[in-house]
C-alpha cells in the first residue's frame, strides 16, 4: 500500500483502503522457511574482463540457480494452513512487501502470507505483480496466480487478475526465491483499477490497535546520532495507547551478525521513549537494532541502526607510525571483531589465548570449507597467519588450515556450487592473492578442487594479478573513497606488498600510496569522508565507526580505533608506511586550504575536493548524469566540530529511510544529477521525471551541528569552526516527524537545482558567511535545466544539464582524468581567478 495515502477505514476490523496506484502491504506473515540448496558442482563461465564498474554485473546463471529452475518452477505446492503467525506487515514504510537479506551459501527461502480482500459485490481485481523471486496466490482455496521468473536480483512484472466473490475473500500468498549472497527478495501488488479495494487483516486486534502498531514501526528512530558512552534510546512519534512488550536486539553488521545485546522492555501506553540500559558499554560500532513490538498475532518488527561510541573526541596518538601500529594491534587483539584478523593481532602482540584463537580459527575454517561468500576476505589473512605465525599454532590447528587451503575454490575455472562472488574489483583481487599465496606456500601439493599443483596455482594467479593491476593503474578504482571497500582492497594489497615477489610488491605499494593519498585528502578531524563510488547507510552515518577510520588514525596520527580487523592488523604487522607528506593533507596547517582533482574508475568518476582546516566539500562531477544510480555518493560535506557532523544531498532510490536497496533512501541516487564544483561551491541539477519519487533531499548529521538555520531556500549550519550551506531552488522543508525527524531536509519537485557551499572561522565569521550566502543570487530554469549562482564579488557560475559548466562565461572543462590527484594549495593554480571564497582567511580558523 502506498506509504503516503493509505488510510484506515472506519470499521471495527483492522481494514485498509487501497486506491489506484497504491500497493497492498497489509499481511500476516509466517516465519522464514529456509534450507540449503547447493545444486551440483560445475564450472562457471569466466566473464571477468578486468573492466570494473559500479552496478549490476551479468555473471550468468550459477549451477545452484540452474538446479533451482529445474526443480522448483511449476512444481505442485499445497496451500499451507495453520502455520505460526510470526508478525504483521503493515502499510507505511515501503510499497513493497520485502524480505531482502544476505545468505552466504545457496539457500531456498520462502514465506507464507495471508490477508482478506473485502468486496461489496463480486469483481475482477486487476493488479500489477512485480517481484524478485516467485509468487503464487490462492483465493478462497483456489490457486489463481503463478508467477515464477526467479531471476537473481532482477525485478520481473506481469499483470494479473483475481476473481473475487462478494464479501470477504481469503487470500493466501506464497513467496520464495533462491538466495545467492545479497538477495533482493520482495513482491509488490499495485492496484490498477479505478475502484478502490478494502483489505482486512484477520487478527484479534481492532483497526485502532493495528494503526498504532503501523505508526510505531513507521516512525521509530534512535534518539541520537551517536550514543557516546550512553544507553540506547529509542524514540516514537506517538504513544502506543496500551502497554506493549518490545524485544530489542542489537546486532553487529559484521559477517557473523553477532547479537551484542538483547533486552526485553515495556513501552508504556503513554510513553514515546524507551531507554535500554543493557546497551550501555557496547563495543564501538554502527550496529543494527532489531525491534519486535507486540505479541502473538499482533507482532510487528523493524530494523533500524544506531551508532555507539566510547568517546566523541579522538584520543591521544603516538608520535610515530610504528608506535601507532603497535597500539592498534593491541586494541585489535583485545577488542577486535570475531574475525581471523583478530587472531593475527593476538599472535603479533604475544597473546596466546588458546580458547579465543581456536574459536575464531574454527569459525573461519567453517566459512572457508563451506565456501561462504566473502570467505576470500578471510583466506588472505589466514595465509598470512600461517606464513608468519604458523610455528605458534597447535600442530592440529596448522594442519586443519593446510587442508582448508588445499580444498578451497580459487576461481570460476574450478568446479563449485557455491555463491562466492568472483566479479567485483575487491573480490577479484582477494581471490587472486589467495591463489598466489596458497600456491607459493604449498608449491608441490595438489589442490583438490582444481587438480593443480601449488606452483601452477601461483603462476596462474600472478598472470591474473597483472591484469588486475593493469586495469586499476589505467583507470583507478570503481569503488573510489569507499569506506566499505578500501579496507577490503587493503586485504589483498597489504598481503602482496608484504609477501609477493618484488615486481608485484612494488605495484601493490604504488596502489597503496595512491589509496592513502585519497584517504588523506578526504579525511577531516580524523574521520575519512567524501564522495564514494560505493556507499552504504551503515558507513555514511557511521562517522569514525567505519572500518576505514582506524587506518587514518594509524597513518596520520588522528582518529579513532574500533573493532574492524578485516585488514588493519595486516597493515600494522607490515613494514609498509604511507608517504610521510600525506599527514599534511589529512591535517592541514592552520589557515591553509587544499584542492584536488582526479579521476577514478572505468566510468570516469571525476572527483573534486576542496578542504580547509574545518570544512570539506567533495563531489563526483558529470558522472552518468540522468541515469539510474546504484551506490554512488555524489556529494559530501564534512565539518570538523564533531565526528558525526556530515551532510549530503541525493535523490532517494526507495521509500524506506531504513531500507537496504541499491540505491537506498540515503545511499546512492535513484536518478543521478548533473554535478559541478569550483573550490568551496558545488552545483547540482536533478531531473527525476523518469522516477516514481519526484523530490530530492539532504541528510543532516544533526547531533554534530552546533547551529542550524533555515532561512528561505537556504539551510545554514555550523559545527565548531566549520560552516556549510545548502540551497534548493524549489525550497526546503525540515522533516519534523517520523524516522528522519530533524535529520532530513526535503525539496519537492521533479526538476530542481541545489547549491552547496562551505566556509570556516569563528562566531563572527559565521555571521559573515551567513550574510554572503543570503546575498548570493540563485536562478534555475526548470525547462532548460540551467542553474546559475552568483556569489558576492565572484563571477557567475552556470551549469547546464546538457551543456557546459562555466565561470564568468568561460567554459570549465574537467581536464585532469588521471588516477593520480592534481593538488593545489590555497587556490594557487596558475591562471586561477583570484575571486575570494565564501570565507577566506590567512589566519587559522578558530
Amino acid at each position: 500500500m502506498g506509504s503516503n495515502s493509505a488510510t484506515i477505514a472506519a470499521s471495527s476490523d483492522p481494514t485498509y483502503q487501497v486506491s489506484k496506484g497504491e500497493t497492498i502491504t497489509a499481511w500476516i506473515v509466517s516465519a522464514l522457511i529456509s534450507a540449503d540448496f547447493p545444486g551440483v558442482a560445475a564450472l562457471a563461465e569466466d566473464r571477468v574482463d578486468y573492466r570494473f564498474i559500479n552496478g549490476f554485473v551479468d555473471v550468468g546463471d550459477l549451477p545452484c540457480r540452474k538446479a533451482f529452475w529445474a526443480e522448483m518452477v511449476g512444481r505442485a505446492i499445497e496451500p499451507a494452513h495453520g502455520w505460526p503467525e510470526a508478525r504483521l506487515n503493515l502499510p507505511g514504510t515501503n510499497r513493497r512487501v520485502e524480505f531482502t537479506g544476505f545468505w552466504h551459501t545457496p539457500t531456498h527461502i520462502r514465506r507464507w502470507l495471508k490477508g482478506t480482500f473485502r468486496c461489496q459485490a463480486a469483481r475482477k481485481l486487476n493488479l500489477r505483480l512485480s517481484t524478485c523471486g516467485g509468487v503464487r496466490i490462492w483465493v478462497n482455496g483456489t490457486e489463481q496466480v503463478r508467477f515464477e521468473p526467479f531471476r537473481r536480483n532482477v525485478e520481473s512484472a506481469c499483470d494479473v487478475t483475481l476473481t473475487l466473490e462478494a464479501g470477504d475473500n481469503e487470500i493466501l500468498l506464497h513467496t520464495e526465491d533462491l538466495a545467492e549472497r545479497d538477495t533482493i527478495w520482495f513482491f509488490e501488488l499495485e492496484l490498477l483499477d479505478e475502484a478502490p479495494l478494502t483489505t482486512v487483516l484477520p487478527v484479534a486486534l481492532d483497526h485502532e490497535e493495528v494503526g498504532r502498531l503501523a505508526a510505531l514501526v513507521r516512525d521509530v528512530r534512535p534518539g541520537r546520532d551517536v550514543f557516546v558512552d550512553q544507553a540506547l534510546e529509542i524514540v516514537f512519534d506517538t504513544p502506543p495507547g496500551r502497554d506493549l512488550p518490545v524485544l530489542v536486539e542489537v546486532v553487529s553488521h559484521g559477517h557473523d551478525r553477532a547479537v551484542l545485546a538483547r533486552a526485553e522492555a515495556l513501552l508504556k501506553s503513554a510513553e514515546t521513549r524507551l531507554s535500554i540500559a543493557e546497551t550501555r558499554g557496547l563495543p564501538d560500532g554502527y550496529h543494527a537494532v532489531r525491534l519486535t513490538i507486540g505479541s502473538g498475532a499482533g507482532t510487528v518488527t523493524r530494523v533500524i541502526d544506531a551508532a555507539f561510541l566510547s568517546q566523541a573526541s579522538p584520543g591521544a596518538s603516538a608520535s610515530s607510525i610504528e608506535a601507532r601500529k603497535q597500539a592498534a594491534l593491541a586494541y585489535s587483539a583485545r577488542f577486535g571483531a570475531e574475525r581471523i584478523g583478530r587472531v593475527l593481532a593476538m599472535l603479533a602482540t604475544g597473546d596466546d589465548d588458546e580458547a579465543t584463537i581456536d574459536r575464531i580459527v574454527a569459525a573461519t575454517l567453517r566459512s572457508i570449507d563451506r565456501r561462504e561468500d566473502c570467505s576470500d576476505f578471510a583466506m588472505v589473512p589466514l595465509l598470512w597467519l600461517l606464513g608468519g605465525y604458523g610455528h605458534r599454532l597447535a600442530p592440529d590447528t596448522a594442519e586443519n588450515i593446510r587442508q582448508a587451503v588445499l580444498g578451497y575454490r580459487y576461481w570460476v575455472d574450478e568446479p563449485g556450487n557455491d555463491v562466492m562472488w568472483f566479479w567485483s574489483e575487491n573480490h577479484v583481487l582477494c581471490f587472486h592473492v589467495s591463489q598466489l599465496l596458497a600456491g607459493e606456500y604449498l608449491p608441490d601439493a595438489v589442490f583438490t578442487t582444481s587438480g593443480r599443483t601449488g606452483r601452477q596455482q601461483a603462476q596462474l594467479a600472478g598472470a591474473r594479478l597483472s591484469r588486475w593491476f593493469d586495469a586499476v593503474e589505467a583507470h583507478g578504482l570503481a569503488e573510489w573513497n569507499s569506506a566499505a571497500y578500501y579496507p577490503i582492497d587493503f586485504i589483498g594489497l597489504m598481503a602482496l606488498e608484504h609477501w609477493a615477489e618484488p615486481e608485484l610488491a612494488a605495484r601493490a605499494r604504488h596502489q597503496l600510496d595512491l589509496i592513502f593519498e585519497m584517504i588523506a585528502l578526504h579525511t577531516l578531524a580524523g574521520v575519512p569522508a567524501g564522495s564514494q563510488g560505493r556507499a552504504y547507510d551503515k558507513e555514511l552515518r557511521a562517522g569514525p565507526l567505519t572500518e576505514l577510520a582506524p587506518f587514518a588514525e594509524v597513518a596520520f596520527g588522528e582518529g579513532w580505533l574500533n573493532g574492524g580487523v578485516a585488514s588493519l592488523p595486516m597493515f600494522c604487522c607490515s613494514n609498509y608506511a604511507p608517504p610521510a607528506h600525506l599527514e599534511g593533507f589529512a591535517r592541514l596547517e592552520p589557515g591553509r586550504a587544499i584542492e584536488a582533482r582526479y579521476a577514478q574508475g572505468l566510468d570516469s568518476g571525476k572527483l573534486v575536493l576542496f578542504k580547509n582546516e574545518a570544512a570539506q566539500l567533495s563531489t563526483v562531477v558529470d558522472h552518468k548524469t540522468g541515469r539510474k544510480g546504484h551506490q554512488q555518493h555524489v556529494i559530501d560535506i564534512r565539518l570538523s566540530g564533531h565526528p558525526m557532523a556530515r551532510l549530503w544531498v541525493n535523490h532517494p532510490g526507495e521509500d524506506d529511510p531504513w531500507g537496504t536497496q541499491r540505491p537506498s533512501y540515503w545511499a546512492g541516487s535513484g536518478m543521478l544529477p548533473r554535478v559541478a564544483q569550483d573550490r568551496d561551491l558545488a552545483l547540482m541539477i536533478f531531473d527525476t521525471d523518469d522516477h516514481r519519487n519526484g523530490w530530492s533531499h539532504a541528510y543532516l548529521g544533526r547531533g554534530g551541528l552546533d547551529e542550524v538555520l533555515l532561512e528561505g531556500k537556504w539551510l545554514l549550519v555550523r559545527s565548531g569552526a566549520g560552516f556549510a550551506a545548502l540551497h534548493a531552488t524549489n525550497g526546503l522543508e525540515m522533516v519534523s516527524k517520523g524516522a528522519t525527524a530533524g535529520r532530513e531536509v526535503r525539496s519537492e519537485g521533479r526538476r530542481a537545482g541545489w547549491v552547496a557551499a562551505i566556509g570556516c572561522g569563528d562566531g563572527a565569521d559565521f555571521a559573515l558567511f551567513r550574510e554572503r550566502i543570503l546575498a548570493t543570487a540563485v536562478t534555475f530554469d526548470p525547462h532548460g535545466r540551467v542553474l546559475a549562482v552568483t556569489p558576492p564579488d565572484r563571477p557567475e557560475l552556470r551549469l547546464a544539464y546538457e551543456g557546459p559548466f562555466s565561470i564568468g562565461g568561460r567554459p570549465m572543462a574537467f581536464d585532469h582524468t588521471q588516477p593520480k590527484p592534481e593538488i593545489t594549495f590555497d587556490s594557487a593554480a596558475p591562471g586561477r581567478d583570484p575571486a575570494p571564497l565564501f570565507y577566506s582567511r590567512v589566519e587559522p580558523c578558530r
